[in-house]
């Protein structure tokens, strides 16, 4: 096996660059619950969360990050210099919204999201629950946080391009 030494500070940027991209997960995961129809009994009532749902959800939501990004860099470009209005999936006007080739990626963003969540054995009525527990459970989210941290450790690296 061959081993690559790189410097401490490396290593440390390296650190402050996925804590970083794991809060801006977080962040993003608040957002894209608004991505698929909420019931109102989610927010009347909450079953528990099991650990299995926990590492689902944390898994659902690293894999949703690179396709968010993706299609946000791709609305970017179609749009030009304007802002890019907020996209919620189950709002057909905020898509609507969108001009021509910028609408069909918002879509395929849609489909790909509510995908990914399936995958992970979660529907996205739960995936929504879990969402607004985390907002509501300092505990809750710094257990989805470590999950995040763990998962990003242990999942290959990207090749570069």
């Amino acid at each position: 096996m061959i081993t690559i030494y790189t410097h401490p500070l490396i290593n440390r940027f390296q650190e402050i660059l996925s804590q970083s991209l794991i809060l801006a997960t977080i962040t993003t995961t608040t957002l894209i619950s608004a991505n698929f129809s909420i019931n109102t009994t989610a927010f009347a009532q909450t079953p528990n969360i099991n650990s299995t749902e926990v590492t689902n959800y944390a898994k659902a939501v690293l894999a949703m990050e690179p396709v968010r990004q993706q299609a946000f860099e791709e609305i970017k470009k179609l749009i030009g210099s304007k802002d890019i209005p907020k996209i919620i999936c189950n709002d057909p006007n905020t898509v609507n919204a969108l001009p021509g080739k910028a609408k069909d990626v918002a879509i395929k963003y849609c489909n790909n999201s509510q995908k990914i969540v399936e995958e992970n054995k979660l529907t996205t009525e739960r995936f929504n629950q879990i969402t607004i527990e985390i907002q509501n459970s300092n505990t809750l989210k710094k257990q989805v946080y470590n999950i995040l941290l763990r998962l990003q450790k242990t999942s290959p690296t990207p090749p570069s391009k």
